[in-house]
């Protein structure tokens, strides 16, 4: 298993152009396009703690890729070129992936799962002059001050409030257990805004390091505590690590996350008797009526390759970061229609995504003026049976729309 999902994971990263390849000239205007490809920086993890959602992501903009492989600016078609790399999970690994990019010639970058490794590179993109686009990186500091880069997905500060209410209006949590990550942007700032909105009592909270695999002495203080509800945002890897050993322990309270919590290998690898009563927040659902026909072909996409249904979690099923990498890829080539073919570089690509209006499988996207998308609604599911249920939609002013 292990060779094979190494052979996936090559294979994602060598579908797109080898990092280094093709051509492209530095401007005082960014970087400009020569000849009749653009090429796209996929920015995104395949490997350390986040490889499985950052693989997700890349997964939805490959198929957003072979949907639309190229577009036509004026009276020219160009061919959209991907060039990836592994940012490796990793802050300095995440500036060493931005470098590689830039240096190859690309003039727009889609990515990255993951907020720290986002900010990590957001001065690299901003110095040369490139573009940005966030699938899925929800603290508010990737953007913040940063003009060149954007996201189709909802805010840190929407998510914790949105799970805030979930759990105090919603499941009527009135004690509230935190548990987050020290020194990681994603899951310190999302315990801190679920804890500003949370309307009961926040009766304590616990930190724990990075690659720490051993939760039970921060599951041993929130049972002494004797929460109704334990908020944990976290990757992927700590989360199957962190509800097995609750739940083997006896913590038998709702656990909730935020949207780096739907990912199947998480109930394969906590085992589906413990993964329940937990709740998280994400951006999409594949029964959506509206999203049909893109979730049709990205299953069919999934299905049309072993290595994509390994990359996906071993399953067809649509993750949201999928389904926002996809609208991510989407957003570059509407910008890209709006670039006046005379002056085609990544600062003019920069400017005709302040005024993409358009309307995505995730939803509608726009953006404001720090570049973040324009979001009111989170998606609100379970984990039950082995798999995840989509429960209803959820509103920061604490409205729930329980799906039918």
């Amino acid at each position: 298993m292990k060779k094979f999902l190494s052979l996936a994971l090559a294979a994602l990263m060598t579908a797109g152009c080898l990092v280094g390849c093709g051509s492209a000239k530095k401007t005082p205007d960014g970087i400009a396009v020569e000849g009749d490809t653009i090429k796209v920086g996929v920015f995104e993890p395949v490997t350390g703690e986040n490889g499985g959602g950052g693989s997700q992501e890349a997964l939805g903009i490959r198929y957003a890729n072979q949907q639309v492989p190229s577009v036509t600016i004026g009276d020219k078609e160009y061919k959209i070129e991907l060039v990836e790399v592994d940012n490796q999970s990793d802050k300095t690994a995440a500036v060493t992936a931005a470098s590689q990019l830039i240096t190859s010639g690309v003039v727009a970058v889609l990515g990255s799962y993951g907020s720290g490794v986002s900010i990590a590179a957001g001065a690299t993109f901003e110095s040369a002059g490139v573009p940005a686009i966030g699938c899925s990186c929800t603290n508010p500091q990737v953007t913040l001050g940063n003009d060149f880069y954007f996201r189709v997905c909802f805010l840190d500060p929407f998510q914790g409030t949105v799970m805030a209410n979930y759990a105090y209006a919603t499941k009527g949590c009135q004690k509230a257990y935190v548990i987050y990550q020290n020194g990681d942007d994603y899951s310190t700032g999302l315990a801190n805004y679920f804890m500003q909105a949370f309307k009961g009592e926040v009766v304590g909270q616990s930190t724990f390091n990075t690659n720490e695999s051993d939760f039970n002495a921060y599951i041993t203080a929130a049972k002494a505590a004797n929460p109704d509800v334990v908020f944990v945002p976290s990757s992927i890897q700590t989360a199957s690590l962190f509800i097995k050993q609750a739940r083997e322990a006896g913590l038998d309270c709702a656990i909730m996350a935020g949207d780096t919590w739907e990912n199947q290998t998480i109930i394969d690898n906590a085992g589906k008797d413990n993964a329940t009563n937990v709740y998280l927040s994400t951006f999409f659902d594949e029964n959506d009526a509206g999203a049909a026909e893109f979730v049709k072909g990205y299953k069919e996409f999934l299905n049309s390759d072993n290595a994509n249904l390994t990359l996906n979690g071993g399953n067809d099923v649509v993750a949201a970061v999928s389904a926002l990498g996809y609208d991510a890829y989407m957003t570059l080539v509407e910008a890209l229609k709006k670039v006046d073919p005379a002056n085609l570089n990544s600062v003019a690509i920069r400017d005709a995504l302040k005024t993409v209006n358009f309307t995505g499988v995730t939803g509608s996207i726009s953006f404001d003026e720090n570049g973040d998308a324009k979001k009111d609604t989170a998606f609100i599911k379970e984990m039950a049976d082995g798999a995840f249920k989509f429960l209803g939609t959820q509103k920061t002013d604490g409205s729930f729309n329980a799906a039918n």
